[in-house]
């Protein structure tokens, strides 16, 4: 170990935290009885969630896939922390094993209103929308500003295939960032041409959760870190002056309002911001609630008042909840019934498939059928799957009412319409169990922003302050990903530190020339 003194708070306890602490023991040998992990529920992992058992259901609020290609320094942290199954193998290796077994290749990507696979291998564009694409890709991010996708690119541009299955990837809207679309063009563009397969999607053996929170979670606990579960941290004060410098930290914990005094040599890393925070789970009987503002974004509009330009502007992304939501669905079935309906029509057995897309869906929904089970606990007579709505406020084409109103069992309806399951929808009804999910700032992170809105990593000035997570700047990196998120917490660490150790480069595919020749006649498909 090495011989730091000082005290280390990571505030969240999402993945960027517990990648951060990850990072602090192995490459800064920091003691782990020094680093505290503050968060607010009683579990940790933020987003990476999973929980549920046969009786009262599954939940999963997001789906996650994961990049063998691209997420360069998540692949270098999990290769270093061991499976819970069988610890003389990493979980990197872990995942990769079970993906080589079980790969992608959707069948059945997108699904037209008469219930009929679509042939999603053309992309759909016509020359203007060629043009629009190659000219966002090469005009500089400083020119595009805040404009939306929407003000890019024609009418045209959004009926197309490749529209419907790049935005349900990702979870874009029309009226999201044209500046991260860009991004995530040239991020992701060796996958252009496989974009209807989603043959790039790497697959964890259960949910996120299980698969890498867990293990995690027992490294850092056999390194003696502190966990403080159940605890909200509330503002941060600051040493007066230009710099940064948090010198106190104020929290509550078990409904007592408490503060830390912290030395200069402590660091206090914030995960300023949350996808997740104010989700609302409804039931088969009951719609989700639709909530405001908690302690994350409530926590990063006070310190950004303190430190105004230096930390970041928060309503750029906070103040949106109508351009942020979406609604997810999570179903859990007694017996296969609906699996075995499912694997016929798609021609994928579950977990070979990636995301079924309703194209002309009112809600803009899909689902997606993962390997099974999908949980540590799930009984081999249970069958669990996912699938969520861009479109919450929009009325049904058959449960006549907006999805954020619906009930567990009137999504359930919805969907097994579009499937045109109608003739065994009262017994696929009767055993299942659909918890649907409001996400009011789920796709925040897409909003339109200009430079500044999101902090640096260190912002100027601070001598012992990080921002970690989804809202804070990594220039060329897209958010809504588990590699942005260990990426800033590397950056953090390495950084407050004085660490001189390289962090994994961002993969530069735009330069490569046979990606450019092959997304260029994608195009043409």
């Amino acid at each position: 170990m090495g011989t730091y003194s000082n005290q280390v708070y990571f505030v969240g306890g999402g993945i960027a935290s517990l990648a951060g602490a990850a990072f602090l023991i192995r490459d800064c040998g920091f003691p782990g009885r020094q680093i505290h992990i503050i968060e607010e529920l009683k579990v940790l992992g933020g987003s990476n969630d999973g929980a549920g058992d046969r009786l009262h259901g599954y939940v999963i609020r997001g789906g996650r896939m994961l990049n063998d290609e691209t997420y360069e320094n998540l692949w270098d942290l999990l290769s270093s922390i061991p499976s819970l199954d069988d610890p003389s193998q990493s979980v990197r290796d872990e995942i990769m094993a079970f993906d080589t077994v079980h790969p992608t290749h959707s069948r059945a990507r997108l699904v037209n209103k008469d219930g009929e696979v679509v042939d999603a291998a053309s992309m759909g564009f016509d020359m203007g929308d060629r043009m629009d694409m190659a000219k966002l890709i090469i005009t500089p991010e400083e020119q595009l500003g805040r404009l939306r996708i929407n003000e890019w690119f024609g009418a045209h541009f959004f009926q197309t295939n490749f529209w419907y299955m790049w935005a349900t990837t990702f979870a874009f809207q029309p009226w999201h960032s044209a500046v991260e679309l860009k991004r995530y063009m040239i991020r992701f563009m060796h996958e252009f041409p496989r974009i209807h397969t989603l043959e790039g999607v790497t697959r964890t053996p259960y949910n996120q959760y299980d698969s890498i929170i867990l293990p995690l979670h027992r490294y850092l606990q056999e390194h003696g870190v502190d966990f403080e579960m159940n605890c909200t941290v509330t503002d941060l004060d600051f040493q007066a002056g230009d710099g940064i410098t948090v010198t106190r930290m104020h929290y509550v914990k078990d409904g007592v309002e408490r503060a830390l005094d912290l030395t200069e040599e402590d660091l206090v890393i914030v995960t300023n911001g949350s996808m997740t925070e104010s989700s609302s789970l409804g039931s088969m009987t009951a719609p989700p609630q639709l909530y405001g503002k908690g302690s994350s974004w409530q926590l990063w509009d006070r310190i950004a008042a303190k430190k105004p330009g230096l930390l970041g502007n928060p309503a750029s992304f906070d103040d949106h909840i109508d351009e942020s939501k979406w609604e997810s669905f999570t179903v859990t079935c007694q017996g296969s019934r609906f699996f075995d309906r499912m694997e016929k029509f798609s021609r994928n057995i579950a977990g070979s498939g990636a995301l079924v897309t309703f194209k002309d869906s009112s809600w803009f929904m899909s689902i997606v059928l993962a390997h099974q089970p999908h949980f540590r606990n799930q009984p081999e007579d249970v069958k669990v799957f996912w699938g969520y709505g861009l479109y919450p406020d929009h009325v049904g084409d058959y449960v006549k009412k907006r999805m954020c109103d619906c009930t567990g069992e009137e999504i359930l309806t919805e969907l097994l319409h579009h499937l045109k399951f109608e003739n065994e929808l009262d017994e696929l009804i009767r055993s299942a169990n659909c918890i649907p999910c409001m996400m009011p700032y789920i796709t925040a992170q897409f909003m339109p922003r200009t430079p500044g809105d999101r902090p640096q990593v260190v912002p100027e000035g601070s001598t012992n302050l990080a921002l970690i997570g989804q809202f804070c700047e990594i220039p060329d990196d897209v958010v809504f990903t588990e590699e942005y998120s260990v990426r800033t917490a590397r950056i953090a660490v390495y950084q407050l530190l004085g660490v001189n150790k390289p962090i994994q480069p961002i993969n530069r595919y735009q330069y490569d020339i046979r990606t450019l020749l092959q997304s260029a006649a994608a195009s043409f498909r």
